[in-house]
């Protein structure tokens, strides 16, 4: 993997210890992970220690140590969203995409996320593809939305 973007989102941020979050967010959004050599590259050129910086990188939940999908999916299985039918979303979602939460598909074009709580409970369950709110959703819904995605992907074929 070539990592030659880091020094540059580093020196952007004039190598300051206090941009950390922002370095990391520039270097997440360059790769679609934090890529464990730009994390030593990032530790060194900030003169930290490597476990601190995994510390920060672990902590944040926008941050993944694992390569993600060119589309991210998140559904809610907070109570309200539950009631309403998310898990049933959640099971469908796992048979159209063949992984589990936490999973990239093989064609890195999925990850799939599962969280407790999106603040939107009035219009549950909810879903967020690539940081669109999708409310009311049910799983037709959301098949349709992850099978628009692939046709795209695709060239228009489904």
């Amino acid at each position: 993997m070539e990592l030659g973007a880091v020094n540059g989102i580093i020196d952007k941020y004039q190598a300051k210890i206090t941009s950390l979050i922002s370095i990391l967010h520039d270097i997440q959004d360059q790769y679609n992970f934090l890529p464990e050599m730009a994390l030593r590259k990032v530790a060194s050129r900030l003169q930290m220690d490597l476990n601190d910086l995994y510390g920060v990188a672990t902590f944040y939940k926008s941050f993944s140590l694992v390569p993600k999908g060119r589309h991210s999916i998140t559904l809610c299985l907070g109570t309200a969203c539950h009631v309403q039918g998310g898990p049933k979303i959640l099971r469908e979602m796992k048979k159209e995409l063949a992984i589990e939460p936490g999973q990239t598909t093989k064609d890195k074009n999925f990850s799939l996320e599962v969280v407790n709580c999106l603040g939107v409970c009035a219009i549950g369950p909810v879903m967020v593809v690539d940081g669109k709110f999708y409310g009311e959703m049910n799983w037709v819904k959301a098949k349709r939305i992850v099978e628009k995605i692939m046709k795209k992907e695709n060239g228009g074929r489904a």
